[in-house]
């Protein structure tokens, strides 16, 4: 049984001592194998060195809109601000006896464009004369009564009355006043009425001629408050995709350079040409176009063309990623 026992042991002795011979560190070896790839951080994040991230191969990018820089340069074209553009027409119908402003001048806000004589204005500023004479005839009936009615000589009813009829005539003035300041005003003779000026700006379209004339509504004179103009931009469906109100939009021409800013982006396409209307806003009240940083460059003026030059939505990845990556 014992020697049995000896013959079973030997071989597997024989096996062991072969496999100990055989994996004898080799300092080799040892030298050349990597250490430990990452060690994990108390966040529970992993730093992993240039080296590592070498072997491992990790390509580091960038992330960027549309797999793109985040540019658009596109040409726009320079408009009036459409809050800006007034037109002064002729309330009453009548004829021109004096235009006062041409084309291109700069006029402030109640200047006088424009006189029509007419015989309706002859009627509201008679009416208007009218009514301030008899709201000057209750106002002194009034006072009357409030006198006798102290003395104990008029009842309380001719008191009531007399009020009554100063504060109607009062009413009726004040609606006679507000139906020729809606026709114009002013104009010196009782037919005439002067139409001014509704804001401070430039007169940029004058359709009226002297002696001329014309019915009510007609448009004498276009004016236009070009301290903040707009920008007509046309982007592909792709483009608008990535522009959102409040983008900032740098717009250079050759020697200028100037800030706008997005403020509408349409959520339809243009019928004719395909693409999508954009709409951004510029100062341009003190020239806000310069050559320079310390030299200031007259203002633009609607129908120029310019470039526009945007970075957009920065920080989404969106797009193609790298091989590498994926």
């Amino acid at each position: 049984m014992t020697s049995m026992t000896f013959r079973a042991i030997l071989p597997l002795s024989l096996v062991a001592a072969l496999a100990a011979c055989g994996s004898a560190p080799d300092p080799t070896n040892e030298a050349a194998a990597p250490k430990p790839s990452a060690e994990p951080v108390a966040d529970g994040s992993v730093k992993l060195t240039p080296q590592q991230i070498q072997a491992a191969g990790i390509l580091l990018v960038r992330p960027t809109v549309g797999g793109g820089a985040g540019t658009i340069e596109l040409p726009a074209t320079i408009e009036g601000d459409p809050q800006g553009i007034q037109v002064v027409s002729a309330a009453i119908g009548g004829r021109i006896v004096s235009l006062t402003r041409n084309l291109g001048e700069t006029v402030r806000r109640g200047d006088t464009l424009a006189i029509i004589e007419s015989r309706e204005a002859a009627q509201l500023k008679g009416e208007v004369e009218a009514s301030r004479a008899r709201s000057a005839l209750a106002q002194s009936q009034l006072r009357r009564e409030q006198r006798l009615f102290a003395e104990r000589v008029s009842p309380e009813q001719d008191l009531i009355a007399a009020r009554t009829a100063a504060i109607e005539a009062n009413i009726a003035l004040r609606q006679a006043q507000q139906q020729l300041s809606a026709a114009g005003g002013g104009g010196g003779s009782l037919n005439r009425l002067a139409l001014p000026s509704p804001i401070a700006g430039q007169i940029i379209a004058r359709s009226a001629t002297l002696g001329q004339t014309v019915v009510a509504d007609a448009e004498l004179y276009r004016v236009a408050n070009l301290s903040t103009v707009s920008l007509s931009i046309s982007l592909s469906p792709a483009d608008a995709g990535r522009v959102r109100p409040g983008a900032t939009v740098t717009v250079t021409t050759p020697g200028r350079q100037g800030t706008a800013r997005v403020t509408f982006v349409s959520p339809v396409l243009d019928g004719q040409t395909r693409l999508v209307p954009v709409i951004a806003t510029m100062d341009n009240s003190n020239g806000c176009q310069r050559r320079s940083k310390s030299r200031p460059f007259g203002g633009v003026k609607p129908g120029h063309r310019v470039t526009c030059r945007g970075e957009w939505r920065e920080g989404v990845a969106r797009g193609p990623l790298p091989p590498a990556l994926v």
